[in-house]
């Protein structure tokens, strides 16, 4: 078990308060009784995000929708783990799915782990939604320097050159600009 995996366990043990239903999500190997945990009326947020988690590690399709909605969550620690899960999944819309998060102005405050998880995910969709979030957050006194820093981060590891003026903007901002430079130094030379 990796580090999400215990991490994610032990905090829904303690949401469920280690209830015999949590036990049993937790040891059961049947696949469609953990899908159909994300489709039952009345279930409560921590069994849907321990199937959906659970799922999406197996590599099961069906916990997609799920894992974005948790990707999308206010509560950090359920963003972390369904973008975790969602990288293991090998759904084709993930990516399309954490751009449109990423890039959404009116959730911004909750795209750090969407950001992420692009990165992760080497995507076509990567590099422009990292640029069109970055530059969103050059703007004077904007609030998300996580995000920023994030897609700052995230521009340099994917090394595209299509970054190359957004990252030169970033330069400007101070609380960016030692994260611009690094991120710089790692994208190709202009041919």
């Amino acid at each position: 078990m990796d580090e999400e995996s215990r991490s994610l366990t032990e905090r829904l043990r303690q949401e469920s308060g280690g209830s015999a239903a949590y036990e049993h999500l937790a040891a059961t190997r049947d696949a469609d009784e953990l899908a159909e945990v994300l489709t039952a009326p009345g279930q409560p947020l921590w069994a849907r995000e321990l199937a959906a988690f659970r799922l999406g590690l197996a590599g099961d399709r069906r916990a997609f929708e799920a894992l974005v909605l948790l990707l999308n969550h206010r509560d950090p620690q359920r963003c972390a783990s369904a973008a975790h899960a969602l990288a293991r999944l090998g759904d084709p819309r993930t990516a399309r799915a954490a751009a449109a998060l990423a890039t959404n102005e009116l959730r911004v405050a909750y795209a750090l782990h969407p950001v992420r998880l692009l990165v992760e995910l080497h995507a076509p969709e990567a590099v422009p939604a990292l640029i069109t979030t970055l530059e969103r957050r050059l703007r004077p006194h904007d609030p998300h320097r996580r995000v920023a820093l994030a897609c700052i981060e995230g521009l340099g590891t994917l090394g595209d050159p299509r970054a190359r003026p957004a990252l030169t903007e970033a330069l400007a901002h101070p609380a960016l600009a030692e994260a611009a430079v690094r991120a710089l130094a790692r994208i190709p030379g202009q041919r």
